[in-house]
């Protein structure tokens, strides 16, 4: 259907928490990735409710494709393989075959080791267990705005470490460690960043960040001692925010749901709850911009 023809919305989204999430219901995300109108329907929502469901989607690999590369080129990444024929479909495949990392379950908000993280993602469900695997997203804007005003003053101006090598690289034999960091050099970010869309203020710290760069400063250190709890305290405080429920949704994947992330706003964490059972998924991550 071409965007003339459409003359009204024909998405319902439905909230599934007072913050963030909603299931939207009466659309194809195949004709999504084909309709301008749609399409900005779409990305509207997203902005609104920082990370949409869909269940029942039928599109193609082509489509998943098509439909992430509307917000932007797609970014591949150097541990999760990616699908041979439609570069930037990254699978997630977890069986009894599945090497032993667990760096799903834990708070983050994808790939902050880079420059520039991605902007968001298009994640398919593929196989489901019958129980078990689900993924819980955290509203990060939502985090920074009830942070006490004395937390927030104290992290203004304040920037962080993230790091690929002791997240994924953690894993890896010393050799193979030291070559990831040389081909991604840890990242350095603002612990508050400012989406650039909607204005919002959103916590930027998570199981990527290793340390703050411009903590030790006349104004927080009398002498040494007080850097390594100061400091240390402070980081275990502002990531665990993602851990309080207010601010999640948590969404229970069957074959073929759908989830649609702004990846600026949000982290996510998967469950890993469900071996021997297997989880398949397919992710479009999206090249996004450096965090400011």
């Amino acid at each position: 259907m071409s965007t003339s023809a459409r003359a009204a919305s024909t998405i319902t989204a439905q909230p599934l928490t007072c913050h963030i999430g909603a299931e939207l219901f009466d659309v194809d995300l195949g004709e999504v990735a084909r309709d301008d109108a749609l399409f900005a329907e779409l990305r509207t929502l997203l902005l609104k409710y920082k990370v949409l469901f869909l269940r029942d989607q039928q599109f193609t690999r082509a489509e998943h494709v098509a439909l992430a590369e509307r917000f932007g080129p797609l970014e591949d990444h150097p541990v999760v393989g990616s699908d041979p024929d439609h570069p930037g479909l990254v699978r997630i495949h977890k069986d009894l075959d599945s090497p032993p990392e667990h760096y799903e379950n834990a708070y983050h908000c994808d790939a902050t080791w880079r420059e520039n993280p991605p902007m968001g993602s298009v994640l398919r469900n593929v196989e489901a267990p019958p129980v078990g695997g689900d993924t819980i997203w955290v509203d990060m804007a939502t985090a920074y705005e009830k942070l006490p005003a004395e937390v927030k003053a104290r992290i203004d101006g304040l920037r962080a470490r993230h790091s690929i090598e002791a997240s994924f690289g953690a894993a890896l034999p010393q050799e193979q460690r030291h070559e990831l960091k040389r081909r991604f050099p840890d990242a350095e970010h603002p612990v508050v960043r400012t989406h650039p869309e909607t204005g919002e203020r959103v916590l930027f710290v998570n199981a990527f960040t290793t340390h703050f760069v411009n903590y030790h400063t006349p104004e927080n250190i009398r002498c040494g001692i007080d850097y390594a709890p100061g400091a240390g305290n402070l980081l275990s405080y502002l990531i665990a925010q993602a851990t309080i429920p207010e601010y999640q949704v948590r969404w229970r994947w069957t074959p073929n749901s759908v989830a649609i992330w702004d990846n600026r706003s949000t982290q996510h964490y998967a469950v890993q709850d469900y071996w021997p059972a297997v989880r398949k998924m397919e992710r479009a991550g999206i090249v996004g911009d450096r965090p400011f």
